[in-house]
């Protein structure tokens, strides 16, 4: 009866992986199928309602407009409008006056600027605004979303100024403190090695290591350090932003010690009539970067590490419970601290100062809607998709049958489980929610460390997020290829199983010590 169950529970994943990888759908239709097939299940056999199951989808798409696709289309708007404006242009000459080298703007731009996007705003962003500025200055575009997937997997954990973690110290339970040191503990060597494979990928293979090795190991020890002290002493909301910045940092320098000569090879394409051009001025490179400059200084200003402004507009929001059935979540929308809006906030003011008109802009707002209208289709039937899985019990069935299976071998498992809930929802924070308390619960039972396991899932959760089908629809969104879900897919998953088939290990080699 379990293995029945959790066959018919896993029938939407799996229609997915096969829809997406084996018959190469595009991932909005998809996904609208895996909806239809959602709501059959759980009418016909978990028994939800229809009033629950159709507050379930509600639920979720509402979850998904705000704040997930309003992050989204403010970040792909800021692009687009630069692109406008020209300011792409001269950022493209700027990076470029660092290194032509395409290897290094990727450390710097996906690795160094991803990962401060993912620690001040998350929610897509950290895939989304670095993998377009990468497929503006000449990356190949599937490769520079495939590379931003796989390096966020890690700092996912200490994303939006570290909400999943504190959202998994809240339902297990457990002291934030040393929570956050066991999660950056069991993600320090994925971690380590994420830059490394950012390189492989966007070189298109190993021999784009070759004279990369120095700032390669640069990206990943300036990171790494600051990030795994700050999360051991201070906590989870600045381990990402802090290791970022000493990052890029450490990847300017290092671009102007180890690579002062490019290699042509890789180098970015630069035109006669670019390189003609005079030098850039300290204001027209201040003018370039306004809108992503803005959006640090917005983010930073209204974080929790700033509690004067944060305090005072985080009351203004409306809250409401939309499930009909028992246990509904409550849905905060925050109408002004919420990164979406200090990101549009920031483009308009940055767009301004790039003297864009007020017609260009909404020239702009429109054509990004009609590009990326799919995008938000796909995020809300995903969404939609994943509260009827968990309001309905096909999602707990799941990791029960998991539990039961594994026995004592659980903790190879558990990062699996993480994974599962992310590809699921598209969030670490949902999949805190969900499994956090499953996963610490189990570690009791087994005699576990339970905070270490439940590190375990938010390590998992950022892996699941390589391909989850929301993710992956930012990210072809971003380069403009929405239609090329599957291929992005079939990409990235002998990735996702690498990192799942580490994460199990350390995992369980670390639980023997627990």
């Amino acid at each position: 009866m379990l293995l029945f169950e959790f066959l018919l529970a896993m029938l939407p994943i799996l229609w997915l992986i096969a829809a997406l990888s084996g018959l190469k759908m595009a991932g909005h239709k998809a996904c609208i199928i895996a909806l239809f097939i959602t709501v059959l299940l759980a009418a016909f056999y978990w028994q939800l309602s229809a009033a629950c199951t159709a507050t379930a989808a509600l639920e979720g798409i509402l979850n998904a407009l705000w704040p997930i696709c309003l992050v989204i289309v403010a970040a792909l708007f800021t692009y687009n409008l630069a692109v406008k404006t020209g300011a792409m242009d001269l950022i493209k000459k700027m990076l470029a006056s660092v290194s032509r080298d395409k290897r290094i703007l990727a450390l710097i731009i996906g690795w160094g600027f991803g990962n401060f996007m993912e620690g001040m705003a998350g929610f897509g962003t950290a895939v989304a605004i670095p993998a377009s500025i990468l497929a503006g200055i000449g990356l190949d575009p599937i490769s520079a979303v495939l590379a931003c997937l796989v390096v966020n997997s890690t700092p996912t954990a200490f994303g939006s100024v570290g909400v999943p973690t504190v959202t998994l110290a809240s339902v297990t339970g457990t002291d934030i403190l040393p929570l956050s040191g066991n999660v950056v503990l069991i993600q320090c060597i994925l971690t380590f090695i994420s830059p490394i494979l950012m390189v492989f990928i966007c070189g298109k293979g190993i021999k784009a290591l070759k004279g990369m090795l120095p700032i390669t190991l640069t990206a990943a020890v300036s990171f790494t350090v600051p990030w795994f002290f700050t999360a051991q002493f201070i906590g989870p909301e600045l381990p990402n932003i802090i290791g970022s910045i000493c990052s890029m940092g450490c990847l300017v320098a290092g671009a102007k010690i180890f690579h002062r000569k490019p290699d042509e090879s890789y180098a970015i394409q630069i035109s006669e009539a670019e390189g003609k051009e005079s030098s850039i001025t300290l204001g027209n490179g201040i003018k370039a970067w306004s809108p992503f400059l803005l959006i640090f200084l917005l983010l930073m200003g209204t974080s929790t590490i700033c509690p004067p402004i944060h305090n005072t507009i985080a009351g203004i929001k409306s809250t409401v419970t939309v499930y009909a059935g028992e246990g509904g979540n409550a849905l905060a929308f925050s109408w002004i601290n919420t990164p979406g809006v200090m990101i549009f906030l920031a483009a308009i003011i940055g767009g301004s100062i790039q003297k864009a008109s007020i017609r260009d802009m909404m020239q702009v707002f429109a054509i990004t809607l009609q590009k990326y209208w799919k995008t938000i289709l796909t995020i809300c039937s995903v969404m939609a998709t994943a509260k009827i899985m968990g309001y309905s019990g096909m999602i707990s069935d799941i990791a029960q049958f998991l539990v039961v299976v594994t026995g004592s071998f659980y903790p190879l498992f558990a990062p699996l489980i993480g994974a599962l809930g992310a590809f699921v929802t598209g969030s670490g924070t949902s999949t805190c929610v969900l499994f956090g308390g499953l996963q610490s619960e189990t570690a009791a039972a087994l005699g576990l460390n339970a905070t270490w396991m439940a590190a375990a899932n938010v390590m998992g959760a950022g892996i699941g997020k390589m391909i989850c089908p929301q993710g992956i629809a930012i990210g072809a969104g971003a380069i403009n290829k929405v239609g090329s879900e599957s291929k992005i897919l079939s990409a990235v998953f002998k990735y996702f199983l690498l990192y799942v088939i580490l994460a199990g290990i350390i995992c369980y080699a670390g639980s023997l010590f627990g």
